[in-house]
């Protein structure tokens, strides 16, 4: 049952995996609208600290004890909260569901909230959390404080969240578990739609049975003409394209690229509007642009103040984030874990080594990757795929699959991408290490000064490579404003 705009939540509500990118954001809109909050959590994290700031006890385990410490407290008239990553038997939902407390999936709050404000609603297989980062970022700096609940930390706000106070809501609408169909939005968006989320999609067809269920919920769909996809199978309200500018309601045609900004010509419905430099680098982030351009003008904003705000365009945290110098090499960071994101990641790196742009005060010469798989079921489904992308690098390093709670699957590995790696690059200088230790023995032993060293993935890459680069912090870049 679905929780309507007239329905009051509970005055408790505790987040069963609370530090989690989504539950945390949603935990503290609620907490901000003057809900009492728990929740628990195994890790240890900055969030975690900046919800015990904002009055957020939290748990260090997920213990059935949590639920009657709760009980004591707040009596049975309380919510508990799951996401899909929380599995079935976790002692402390078991313990929810033995005293009949009211248990919701993470989508159906953020349902309730979308109910509450105008909203907009991000989907796609690629590009939410940045394209309803730039989203935000336009509003804010439009004079429209919104509130914002992204699937990352947004660079003007330092957070995954923004509690604002208009009647916007922006927001990232999650397929991987096709929970987005508890979403009625004002403005839908869709990115972008290709097969991904194996583990709970049979194949596409069924990935695009529940977008046109997701489609067909708003008020207003606007979907990317460029996307084959989505042209064939969404029926949408308005386009926008990087490609094409007939027939298109929002077109932006690129004209120059340098690895660290974009300059491109922005069309509404065939009409030539002006020339828009983007600060952010990569092809599909221009995409990301225009998307972020198009709801903003549906919603209202005037053009003016949409490219007055497009210079203040910053990527979120883990997407082509610039860390610094480390004995001379270049660090970047990026989320990718499916090709198409390693493709659009690797390209940025190589054009940067191309067209020798100083982004730092070294001239990147070789580009080095450390991909660390996420879940086995992607590994399974796409190890040639990811073989065929990481092929275009100069040193390919592929940690241990990240199983993100996935049940180990047998002769599913590293090693599966690098056997496929060398079929197609015999000569490429490979490591498959059989730990997340050996990682930075690798990157000590095996990388030249000048080098661009790219560490992707969704899971936890980032910590193992955490130690590596404690120097950053007397290493700056000389140009700050690119990423972040």
């Amino acid at each position: 049952m679905k929780l309507k705009k007239t329905t009051e939540l509970p005055t408790h509500i505790h987040f069963i995996g609370i530090g989690g990118i989504g539950m945390s954001a949603l935990a503290m809109i609620l907490a901000k609208k003057g809900y009492s909050i728990s929740g628990s959590d195994q890790k240890k994290n900055l969030t975690l600290k900046k919800l015990a700031e904002n009055k957020v006890h939290t748990f260090p385990t997920q213990a059935e004890s949590n639920i009657d410490e709760i009980l004591k407290v707040h009596g049975k008239n309380i919510l508990v909260v799951r996401s899909s990553a929380i599995h079935r038997d976790n002692s402390e939902l078991s313990k929810a569901r033995k005293y009949n407390l009211t248990i919701k999936h993470r989508s159906e709050i953020l349902a309730f909230l979308i109910e509450q404000k105008r909203s907009i609603i991000v989907s796609g297989s690629h590009g939410k959390t940045t394209t309803s980062t730039y989203i935000t970022t336009l509003f804010s700096y439009a004079n429209k404080n919104p509130t914002a609940i992204i699937g990352g930390i947004i660079p003007l706000y330092k957070k995954n969240y923004n509690f604002g106070n208009s009647e916007f809501l922006i927001a990232e609408a999650d397929e991987s578990d096709g929970s987005l169909v508890n979403f009625n939005p004002n403005i839908g968006l869709i990115t972008n739609l290709e097969l991904e989320h194996v583990d709970h999609y049979l194949d596409l067809e069924d990935l695009i049975k529940t977008m046109k269920q997701f489609a067909q919920k708003c008020e207003c769909l606007i979907t990317n003409f460029d996307c084959e996809n989505l042209r064939d199978n969404i029926q949408s309200s308005k386009l926008f394209s990087i490609k094409k500018i007939n027939n298109i309601d929002f077109a932006l045609i690129p004209k120059e690229s340098n690895g660290y900004e974009i300059i491109a010509e922005y069309y509404e419905k065939e009409k030539f509007i002006d020339v828009i430099k983007i600060p952010v680098p990569g092809i599909h982030n221009l995409s990301n642009t225009v998307a972020a351009i198009a709801a903003c003008r549906v919603a209202g904003i005037l053009f003016k103040d949409i490219k007055e705000g497009i210079k203040n365009l910053k990527l979120p945290s883990r997407r082509f984030e610039f860390k610094g110098l480390w004995q001379n090499r270049l660090i970047v960071e990026d989320y990718a874990h499916h090709p198409s994101e390693i493709d659009a990641a690797i390209s940025i790196a190589s054009t940067i080594i191309k067209t020798k742009h100083k982004l730092s005060k070294i001239l990147p010469r070789r580009l080095v990757t450390i991909f660390q798989p996420h879940r086995y079921s992607r590994t399974q489904k796409f190890q040639k795929e990811f073989a065929k992308s990481l092929s275009q690098s100069d040193l390919v390093i592929i940690t241990p699959i990240y199983s993100a709670g996935e049940d180990k699957v047998e002769d599913i590995n590293n090693k599966n991408i690098g056997d496929e790696l060398k079929k197609i690059k015999p000569n490429l200088e490979i490591y498959t290490p059989d730990n997340n230790q050996d990682v930075i023995k690798i990157i000590k032993k095996h990388t030249l000064e000048k080098d661009l060293i790219l560490i992707m993935g969704a899971g936890d890459i980032n910590l193992i490579c955490e130690n590596l680069f404690l120097e950053l912090l007397n290493n700056k870049l000389i140009s700050n404003n690119i990423a972040a």
